[in-house]
């Protein structure tokens, strides 16, 4: 058994088909498919149920795939070592964030981190939350910001600070010069939210019940252009208080706050148990603990 019997069976496990595995190992697919094939009989056990259309792990090869990517790690993990020495903020750090965080938090962390860890650039991902569980558990991302709850075995977690959510609507909506709106009023109204998947959809209607019960809500691709659409007239929407900040503003929306306890949502960031970088992991928290606390401007 060899580490690179290894890193072809996980790459077989990700891509469910063995010409892009062997593409993203470099290597011919014959050479993949003879190493994963000496590996199942040394081990003697069938490691993929192979078909015309995809490749799926067997029940063993689940266990064998998740046993693999832990041992994986911990060879990375040496090499890391080595390689940093004792400065955990050399190298590239891979960051997964939701698409209702990244676009707002991001341009607010950049100068700070670079001016903290000039040698630490950041690689980062967009994308839905199960997505990146997925990605974190696999190694392909150090660490991920996600809204709790986020319980995943063999994950830790940091709070980095709670975010009020916002009502945004049209100038012309009758409730623009509202100082407040109840939660409640919401199932009254078209409100437009992100698509089915995103867990900022879940967490307003969550937070709205009425509206899951007796609303009509639409969906868009992004916050952005769901912003873009409230200004069109096409309904009204609920943003996470960091996309109302000033420089987002529109002249063509209002931005309400919701009255009594505004329904919320608490940002963290998660990482494997595992990952060595732990001083990147604390300066990337208190970089971000201050931006989400820092007043909107």
């Amino acid at each position: 058994m060899t580490l690179i019997e290894l890193k072809f069976v996980l790459a077989v496990a990700q891509e469910r088909n063995f010409r892009r595995a062997a593409e993203k190992c470099f290597v011919t697919q014959p050479a993949l498919s003879l190493g994963i094939k000496k590996l199942e009989e040394e081990l003697g056990v069938s490691l993929f149920e192979r078909n015309r259309n995809e490749v799926t792990p067997t029940e063993i090869g689940e266990q064998i795939i998740a046993q693999a990517n832990v041992v994986l790690e911990q060879a990375a993990k040496i090499k890391e070592l080595a390689k940093q020495g004792n400065d955990p903020l050399l190298g590239p750090f891979k960051l997964g964030m939701i698409h209702s965080v990244g676009p707002y938090l991001l341009p607010e962390i950049i100068p700070p981190l670079v001016q903290q860890a000039p040698l630490m650039p950041l690689e980062v991902e967009e994308n839905i939350t199960a997505t990146l569980e997925q990605q974190l558990k696999n190694g392909l991302i150090d660490a991920a910001v996600v809204a709790l709850p986020f319980d995943v075995p063999g994950i830790e977690t940091m709070t980095l600070y709670d975010e009020d959510f916002r009502v945004v609507v049209p100038v012309s909506h009758a409730w623009a010069q509202r100082q407040s709106i109840d939660a409640d009023e919401l199932a009254s109204e078209k409100v437009l939210l992100l698509n089915t998947g995103h867990c900022f959809s879940n967490q307003v209607t969550q937070a709205c019940p009425e509206l899951s019960r007796k609303g009509e809500v639409l969906q868009g691709n992004s916050l952005e252009t769901i912003r873009n659409m409230v200004a069109s007239n096409l309904g009204i929407t609920v943003l996470p208080a960091m996309a109302t900040a000033t420089r987002y503003q529109n002249p063509l929306i209002r931005v309400i706050p919701f009255n009594r306890s505004a329904p919320s949502r608490r940002i963290a960031l998660a990482w494997r148990k595992s990952f060595v970088r732990m001083a990147a992991i604390q300066l990337l928290g208190q970089v971000m603990t201050t931006v989400g606390q820092t007043p909107l401007r």
